[in-house]
């Protein structure tokens, strides 16, 4: 352990976070870029690709909870990149799907499910990483700019496939998204750790910070505090914060599924101006995901974590939902792109209040409580993939974006039932308020 000046290792590994996050999002949203030229080259419907998209959901969904679990036990820095190699593998797959396939349906379908399982690691082990990692008065921020990598790789994604596509051809963005995640995750595994303690470079100084605000060991007591299944379970801020992320990502995914394809195909613009307008709401995610997350903690500092966590992410979520009525009514395809994109900002202020409510009251079982949450982040995506299309032919697309906008109403209202301050235990008693191994400061006691 270094005892020289201050380090900052916490912050560099925070931002790898980020950089992976953005690296997830450009592997699972390229299909979205480049699903028209697939749709077109192996006769693919909208409802056949609605399939395709679904099927990375499917899998993602069904891994969360085992994801985080690995991450429980086997620590982040294994487990994320064992997940980067496994989903650079089947992004490499998309690309070789022979044009005269027999059944090109279900290889798409099985290889995007497969990405799925791979992908379903990475904000499990975020989380279980930033809770042995960062104290409780940072994990906002903290949370806002690994998630802002959403934003980034999201918005990316529409220049970089169209780019590549028209240069080179959609099979070569799939290559250079797999090169880009092996990058990436080599130096994830070179440079993290899965304890502070562990670090070769961290300063005794910056230890002393990160175990200040810590609700976890992160030593050999750390399996101890693993919370059973049956408390997880019967735990009302765990299921209502899962609903409020069914909400969430059935919104989000219309977003990373279908904009891009409704800008082309509905309002009407051009391959350039869809992508460029494609872009917006990942613009808008990156930009107020940290915002969030600073709101955040400034919050929980003065008001208190409820105010903070919870009442930031209501307002957030039904701020969304207005955007999203608004939006898919106005006439203009530019303005309505703005519009919309405000919601997928205003939608993502509240992204890091999930993440941190979870590492808060599920401390050593954090991977596994969020991974838990993402399932129903991810069945809402799921479900959307499918639903979405079937909805704006039956009724219109100004309707699917009208069904997203009740939903956000729904998400916000969950959120009213929150604590963050009732933290789950490994022990007889299920419940306890306030922080189980070490308060905060004082201006941030909750």
């Amino acid at each position: 352990m270094s005892d020289g000046k201050p380090s900052h290792i916490r912050w560099f590994l925070v931002f790898w976070l980020f950089i992976l996050s953005a690296v997830a999002y450009l592997d699972r949203v390229n299909i979205s870029i480049a699903g028209i030229s697939i749709a077109a080259a192996y006769h693919l419907t909208n409802p056949q690709l609605g399939r395709v998209f679904s099927a990375f959901l499917a899998g993602y969904a069904l891994f969360q909870t085992p994801g985080g679990w690995l991450a429980d036990r086997l620590g982040p820095r294994r487990v994320l990149a064992g997940g980067v190699v496994w989903w650079g593998i089947f992004t490499a797959l998309i690309a070789i799907v022979p044009s005269g396939i027999g059944a090109p349906l279900f290889f798409f379908i099985a290889a995007r499910f497969l990405l799925g399982v791979g992908e379903a690691v990475i904000y499990p082990a975020s989380n279980q990483f930033v809770s042995r990692w960062i104290p409780m008065q940072e994990r906002g921020i903290a949370n806002g700019l690994i998630f802002a990598g959403v934003g980034v790789g999201a918005g990316l994604s529409p220049p970089l496939i169209t780019y590549i596509m028209v240069h080179h051809g959609w099979r070569s963005s799939f290559w250079v998204c797999s090169i880009i995640g092996f990058a990436v995750g080599a130096v994830w595994f070179l440079a993290a750790r899965d304890a502070p303690s562990e670090h070769p470079r961290v300063s005794s100084k910056e230890l002393e910070i990160i175990q200040s605000g810590l609700t976890i060991h992160t030593g050999s007591a750390a399996k101890r505090q693993l919370v059973p299944w049956g408390r997880v379970l019967k735990s009302r801020e765990v299921w209502a914060v899962t609903f409020s992320y069914f909400c969430y990502g059935y919104v989000a995914w219309i977003f990373f599924s279908w904009f891009y394809i409704y800008l082309a195909q509905v309002r009407g613009l051009n391959l350039k101006a869809s992508a460029f307008y494609a872009m917006l709401p990942f613009l808008a995610m990156a930009a107020c995901s940290p915002l969030g997350g600073i709101i955040n903690d400034r919050v929980t500092r003065r008001r208190g974590p409820r105010a903070g966590r919870c009442i930031l992410a209501a307002f957030a979520i039904v701020t969304a939902g207005v955007f999203l009525a608004l939006g898919s009514q106005v006439e203009s395809a530019r303005l309505a792109s703005i519009v919309l994109a405000g919601g997928a900002g205003a939608l993502y202020l509240s992204q890091s209040s999930f993440w941190s409510v979870t590492a808060d009251i599920a401390g050593g079982s954090s991977g596994s409580v969020s991974g838990f949450m993402n399932t129903g982040n991810q069945i809402g995506g799921f479900v959307t993939s499918l639903v979405t299309p079937i909805i704006a032919e039956r009724f219109g697309w100004t309707a699917s974006f009208l069904v997203a906008a009740v939903l956000c109403v729904l998400g916000a209202a969950a959120w009213l039932l929150v604590d963050p301050r009732r933290v789950l235990t490994a022990t007889s008693n299920s419940f306890q308020h306030g922080t189980p191994v070490t308060a905060l400061p004082a201006e941030t006691e909750y």
